[in-house]
């Protein structure tokens, strides 16, 4: 075991470079779903990932459980946007409602602030299972319609071309490149 966490040297080094690495601002993002023209989404959720494990508790010994890894589960993804004129996420969502099932892949891209991919997470073999309208209030003249629409898919991976991206990103922000 180190004597000093490597995260407190990386630290110190960069706070004595003069060197900030702050953190990406999470409005600042763009969705993609191939061959689905949608607009901008305004909110993702659902980006998420668990390995779920099986607890055996083994005779004898009482001072711990084993956990063992079974397999990986994913939320559904969940995509907001303001109600326009395009209306292909509806038809997408009527189509899989009515047994055509077209699964698609898409990336969740996180932006700089030049609006410049930063990293980016792909899902796959994505398909709608719910549509959530806008909700309609009279006495709110500035809210924005936003209508939902869920996905269901086989799992989220983030690239090795967005990993090395951002460890480059990351590597040259130290050595002084402003240019990100």
């Amino acid at each position: 075991m180190a004597i000093v966490p490597l995260n407190a040297v990386f630290a110190g080094t960069t706070g004595q470079l003069g060197v900030r690495l702050d953190p990406y601002m999470s409005y600042n993002f763009l969705v993609e779903i191939e061959g689905l023209i949608a607009g901008g989404f305004t909110e993702v959720t659902g980006l998420e990932s668990e390995i779920v494990v099986e607890q055996y508790q083994e005779g004898g010994r009482n001072d711990f459980v084993h956990h063992f890894p079974t397999r990986v589960q994913y939320p559904n993804l969940v995509l907001s946007r303001g109600v326009t004129d395009m209306d292909t996420v509806w038809g997408w969502y009527q189509d899989a409602a009515k047994g055509d099932i077209r699964l698609k892949n898409g990336t969740i891209m996180l932006l700089d602030r030049q609006h410049l991919p930063a990293m980016w997470w792909n899902f796959k073999n994505a398909y709608p299972v719910r549509w959530s309208g806008p909700q309609f209030n009279a006495s709110s003249a500035t809210e924005v319609a936003i209508e939902r629409i869920e996905l269901v898919h086989q799992g989220i991976d983030k690239p090795m071309a967005s990993r090395l991206l951002s460890a480059t990103r990351g590597a040259a922000a130290i050595a002084g490149f402003t240019g990100f």
